[in-house]
């Protein structure tokens, strides 16, 4: 009989084996993916001001249209067409350059839209276009309490808004404020945060810190939740000066969830709902594979990540993403419809339709204009 250790290792070798036969995508084949994707969005939305309608009308400046634009802008780095760049400015135009909910708002969700209001503002340099969210980031680094990011999707939400205008103005009270919210959540909400530092991933609310736990008895940990952090993390580090007292633990709370998060990719390049029990919902699940292909891929590209360890996990999800879940018409399936775990926004198949598909597309765009930067590359 083999022992345990000696078969564990032989199938992490066939695995390696198996992965690294992937192959490595041109620039081409990349960008061509990403234009047909993003074009049959805004073929379907001519209008991006037009409020979105499921179970009741929300506006289009709402987080699931903003993450699109985080990855339109992301794409538009990588293939400077002006229509989408006009795109993005008729969205931002349409709401008057505001916020759901005014600038007072405290809600993470809507400060997303900030993301993008900073990058075009940086484009063609409109006071306009950043003055309300600027409004809100300093009333909220003026107030008093750190408690607001209750839910790990804030992190991604709110956080990037932050280190932009840190940047922007030069001004670290947005460096110390982000700091603040993070920290909280991290080591707080929950009793004692709601990252776990052993096992090096997040639990999306209070209400699965254990005693909670997946139907295998083990922890559970929402894919796109846990991929909302780990892309924060990518928009936080790529712009923050490595000279600010927090930068270190973001690197190495990076590093960790990447060592994390590579174990337990699937077969077919993705990952499963619920990372931790596959079985609970299992299946391929294309919002939490983007976003952790994107901080794979930016952390091979900046040299933190080891491009022999991560580079064949990104070839293998870029590979089984676009080969099993980009569909002819440029429209994704996979896509888990909204929610905070496994179970919600079911049945995630490549023919079901989320109640937004927004945001899915948005994610893929993260991930595909990382990957195009690694294209060529030797």
């Amino acid at each position: 009989m083999l022992s345990k250790k000696i078969i564990v290792f032989l199938t992490l070798l066939m695995a390696g084996e198996t992965v690294s036969s992937q192959p490595m995508p041109s620039k081409k084949e990349v960008l061509t993916v990403l234009r047909q994707t993003n074009q049959y969005f805004m073929n379907k939305w001519p209008d991006p001001g037009k409020s979105v309608i499921t179970n009741k009308e929300r506006p289009s400046n709402l987080w699931t249209r903003a993450v699109y634009y985080e990855g339109l802008m992301a794409l538009y780095a990588a293939s400077p067409e002006k229509s989408y760049y006009d795109y993005a400015v008729a969205w931002g135009e349409k709401h008057q350059w505001g916020l759901w909910g005014g600038t007072a708002t405290r809600n993470a969700d809507n400060q997303c839209c900030g993301q993008t209001y900073i990058d075009l503002y940086l484009v063609d340099k409109k006071t306009q276009r950043i003055k309300d969210i600027k409004t809100c980031m300093d009333e909220v680094a003026a107030g008093d309490r750190n408690d607001a990011w209750s839910w790990i999707d804030a992190i991604q939400m709110a956080m990037p808004v932050f280190v932009k205008l840190g940047v922007l103005y030069n001004d670290k009270k947005y460096f110390d404020k982000m700091y603040a919210l993070y920290a909280f959540t991290k080591n707080d909400h929950g009793g004692s945060g709601l990252y776990n530092k052993e096992e090096h991933l997040w639990w999306r609310d209070k209400d699965f810190v254990p005693p909670y736990k997946a139907p295998n008895g083990k922890n559970c940990y929402w894919s796109r939740g846990n991929g909302w952090v780990f892309a924060a993390l990518v928009r936080v580090l790529d712009l923050l000066p490595a000279s600010d007292a927090h930068y270190a633990e973001y690197l190495q709370d990076f590093k960790d969830m990447a060592a994390a998060l590579l174990p337990i990719q699937q077969p077919t390049g993705m990952w499963t709902a619920s990372l931790h029990d596959a079985g609970h919902y299992g299946g391929r699940e294309i919002t939490g594979s983007s976003l952790f292909t994107y901080g794979f891929a930016w952390g091979i590209r900046k040299g933190i990540l080891d491009r022999k360890t991560y580079l064949p996990a990104v070839l293998k999800a870029w590979n089984g993403m676009t080969k099993d879940a980009v569909r002819p018409n440029g429209s994704l399936g996979y896509v888990q419809g909204t929610g905070k775990e496994p179970k919600d926004g079911q049945p995630v198949t490549y023919t079901s339709t989320p109640d937004f598909e927004d945001y899915g597309l948005g994610c893929f765009l993260l991930a595909g204009s990382e990957v195009y930067k690694l294209a060529g590359r030797k």
